[in-house]
């Protein structure tokens, strides 16, 4: 927790433990930074995965929501002039051809964007930028098999990448000097590659953190990847993110949490459930999640109630109520320390930086 002079009045700040902090870190009133904005350009080939590449834009775009500022721009080329046909015979029309990226220091990353049905032939004008790009130490991208485009300009030797199973054997004749992995993404040092639309993702999650940082990163893997590992016919509940090593015992106190939001439990009477005292729990909790089981409880209610002021119309009293907080005074005191607005100002939609 930290204190801040605002002339004679002391504004407390306080901050979300690891497991919450990622859900809420796009709503958290931040500073304005000014940071270099990262350029990416997108070489989308005929027949390109559709879903690839909005999967890669979208990272993009999520990661400025959730850094409150524009950190990347990004822009489509294709490799002549006109529509460009995806995948799923749904043309987009890029922004330049081939024939007008001109000034590489203005690019710092390039993304080739292949798909299924996607024509494997070196293009020489595409091999050329690449292997300048790479001299330049830009960011290189290959999706689903975009990095055969990358191994055509001879920037894969002695490098491992990421490609679609359907192309393997086409790359292991046609590019002995390059290290073909099994794995489905690849991100190392320059270069980055994936293997198809699910991969993608995490490829592109790679790249954002190495250029923003990790808590970012986490944060727009958070919001895109919510539904992935849930069960089917799963009843809906309130996501966190407890770390895979947390025991059995905190998994369970933190199902109970999230099952009585509106009444919230003492810590006694979860202990008691558990089996286990007060004490024992207080030091799981902070072992494992590195804070209390009372503060961690309040995040998950604040959390909770920050989805409802967002995403329905009902009075901040009614989900002060719904939220166990027994004023509206009370839990407007609590959400600003946690999200530095009001839960007014929130809802009013001007939280963003």
């Amino acid at each position: 927790m930290a204190l801040k002079h605002q002339g004679m009045v002391m504004k407390i700040i306080r901050k979300f433990s690891a497991p919450m902090r990622d859900t809420n870190q796009c709503f958290i009133a931040k500073e304005k930074t000014t940071y270099k904005q990262t350029s990416v350009l997108f070489v989308v080939l005929e027949h390109f995965s559709l879903m690839s590449f909005t999967c890669a834009v979208d990272c993009l775009v999520t990661s400025n929501l959730v850094e409150g500022s524009t950190r990347f721009t990004f822009a489509t080329v294709g490799l002549g002039n006109g529509e460009v046909l995806s995948d799923l015979g749904i043309g987009l029309t890029p922004d330049h051809s081939l024939d007008e990226v001109k000034a590489l220091q203005d690019i710092d990353a390039v993304i080739v964007c292949g798909g299924y049905r996607t024509c494997l032939n070196e293009h020489p004008q595409l091999s050329k930028l690449i292997a300048l790009s790479s001299k330049c130490n830009t960011i290189l991208g290959g999706i689903w098999n975009g990095a055969i485009f990358l191994a055509h300009a001879g920037v894969l030797d002695g490098n491992q990448y990421a490609l679609h199973p359907d192309n393997h054997a086409y790359a292991k004749e046609k590019f002995p000097g390059s290290i073909l992995s099994s794995s489905s993404y690849i991100g190392h040092e320059n270069i980055f590659t994936s293997s198809g639309a699910s991969s993608t993702l995490d490829m592109m999650l790679a790249l954002v953190q190495k250029i923003t940082s990790q808590p970012n990163s986490n944060a727009v893997r958070e919001i895109l990847s919510c539904d992935r590992g849930i069960p089917l016919n799963s009843k809906p509940q309130l996501q966190t993110c407890l770390p895979d090593s947390a025991p059995a015992i905190v998994k369970e106190a933190n199902q109970l949490m999230v099952s009585n939001l509106d009444e919230p439990l003492h810590v006694e009477d979860i202990a008691r459930y558990l089996k286990i005292s007060r004490r024992k729990l207080e030091r799981l909790f902070k072992t494992h999640i590195q804070t209390s089981p009372s503060k961690y409880y309040l995040e998950l209610r604040l959390t909770y109630a920050r989805q409802l002021l967002l995403q329905s119309e009902d009075s901040i009293s009614t989900i002060a109520a719904s939220t166990g907080f027994s004023s509206t005074t009370h839990f407007s005191r609590c959400f600003k320390e946690f999200f530095s607005v009001s839960p007014s100002v929130m809802r009013g939609g001007v939280h963003v930086s």
